[in-house]
């Protein structure tokens, strides 16, 4: 099986100069990215699900057992990424361990992570806005903010066809253009409005922690209905599988390797340290929102956080979330733009996909060329196509990059022990199997018609490989005698 061996990828990783990317980023950037994309609406909306539904009051016990499970994957991430800091994430880790085909499948699979979610997050970006700018008396044409095949009742009764959701694809264009000024201005946007973000939800525990009746707290651990799931131990485990997605998002830091400062160093900061702050917001923000609240008050709502505010004084708060929800979907989209086109760009340099998405700005060492195809390609979907069409497909794409990933650190170092590791995954083997296997569980727990999606497109992508990627091969060129 053709593999790229550590010794190549690191001489990549090293290439500096003309033709590279820009090593800009330090500690403090890496953590911002992914602190960026891990928080997201979904912790606004998933907390309250898994609390009504599954694990009452200990929704924060079930936050904990999913960020061990996150941790398994993270710290596979961080010893790859340490050791080979190169641009690709799970793409290149594959190339080395498992193959060229096993690396196509994951590139091919974070195409798919990224993009669609890219889209979707812009879609649901457009909605928030809609609804932000309703509350100060601005409404814009619905025609604007709906796909054509989305049709709109207006307050007189009429039905009007959308015609494009223009807000979705503006954001989708003015996230490319930072991205493309270069990686530092991308990083310092990202900090700006991580910092918003994370400062609303510190707002919500600081300010509601007064506010706690001890009585929602009583029983801690409600009693199991009889069904698995529905409260007790089994709720609590459910309830870890809900809020596992809110978790998703730390692998994008390691697409950042190539243009990090000290990357043997820096990169284990980021992946760990994005997730353990994230992981902290999270128990708490779990145990105030509890707290306001009975849990059984959050069942069949759409805006739990909402029920909770209702029971402090601080009715600005109510904006205040949907503004970070607005700039959560912000730095989402940033990150997954990002991390996008430099998995692109590591396939392209390996000749897996054409030269267009490796080519990089004269001024600003990005790859614009790429940024721009995939921001006419992304915001296509986010303008003309319903957010049911388009999908979720990130969390099945994402867990099947951390398998991979896991399986590579067993695999490398059974096969190469003496490589120089800045940074070493603890409890070798213990804890990649528990990755891998806490992964497929997941998987497994996806609705079929996910698994369909990505097989038709893991279909589509043998045909690219098979046609365009197999033939234009550069470690392949090298190879024949």
């Amino acid at each position: 099986m053709l593999r790229k061996s550590i010794e190549l990828l690191k001489s990549e990783a090293a290439q500096t100069g003309k033709g590279t990317l820009k090593r800009s980023l330090g500690a403090v950037n890496l953590v911002a990215i992914g602190v960026g994309v891990i928080i997201g609406a979904g912790l606004f909306s998933l907390t309250g699900i898994a609390a009504a539904n599954n694990a009452g009051p200990a929704v924060t016990l079930s936050f904990i057992i999913a960020a061990v499970g996150c941790a398994f994957s993270a710290l596979c991430y961080a010893e790859f990424a340490a050791m080979v800091p190169v641009s690709g994430s799970a793409y290149a880790y594959a190339y080395a361990t498992l193959g060229e085909l096993f690396a196509w499948i994951i590139g091919w699979d974070l195409v798919l992570e990224y993009s669609v979610g890219a889209a979707t997050v812009g879609i649901s970006w457009s909605q928030y806005l809609v609804k932000f700018l309703e509350k100060f008396d601005i409404h814009i044409p619905p025609q604007l903010v709906q796909s054509p095949f989305e049709s709109v009742t207006l307050l007189d009764g009429s039905v009007v066809s959308g015609i494009v959701n223009l807000p979705a694809v503006l954001i989708i264009f003015v996230i490319t253009a930072i991205i493309i000024r270069g990686t530092k201005s991308s990083a310092i946007f990202n900090i700006i409005v991580v910092t918003l973000k994370v400062g609303v939800v510190i707002a919500f525990i600081g300010l509601g922690w007064h506010y706690i009746d001890p009585g929602n707290y009583q029983p801690y651990i409600p009693n199991n209905t009889g069904t698995f799931g529905e409260y007790g131990w089994s709720g609590i485990l459910r309830g870890a599988g809900v809020v596992f997605f809110v978790f998703i998002g730390f692998d994008i830091v390691a697409t950042m390797a190539q243009e990090t400062r000290n990357p043997q160093r820096n990169m284990p900061i980021g992946i760990l340290g994005s997730l353990l702050v994230c992981t902290v917001l999270f128990i708490l923000f779990g145990y105030v929102m509890t707290g306001l609240a009975n849990y059984t008050d959050f069942k069949n709502s759409a805006a739990p956080v909402a029920i909770a505010i209702a029971n402090t004084p601080y009715e600005w708060l109510g904006v205040a979330v949907i503004l970070a929800i607005l700039i959560g979907y912000t730095s989402v989209i940033l990150v997954d733009l990002l991390g996008q086109s430099r998995v692109f760009y590591a396939m392209s340099k390996d000749g897996l996909l054409p030269g267009v998405f490796s080519k990089l700005h004269p001024k600003f060492q990005t790859p614009s060329r790429s940024n721009l195809v995939l921001c006419l390609f992304i915001s296509l979907f986010a303008g003309f196509v319903p957010i049911s069409v388009v999908g979720e497909m990130t969390s099945i794409g994402t867990l099947l990059a951390f398998v991979m990933v896991c399986l590579g650190i067993l695999i490398l170092r059974r096969q190469q022990p003496q490589l120089e590791r800045p940074f070493k995954t603890p409890f070798v083997p213990l804890v990649p199997i528990l990755g891998i296997v806490t992964c497929l569980v997941m998987m497994f727990s996806l609705p079929l018609d996910t698994w369909i999606r990505l097989i038709v497109w893991l279909l589509i992508g043998f045909a690219v490989y098979f046609f365009y990627g197999r033939k234009n091969s550069k470690l392949r060129a090298q190879a024949k005698p």
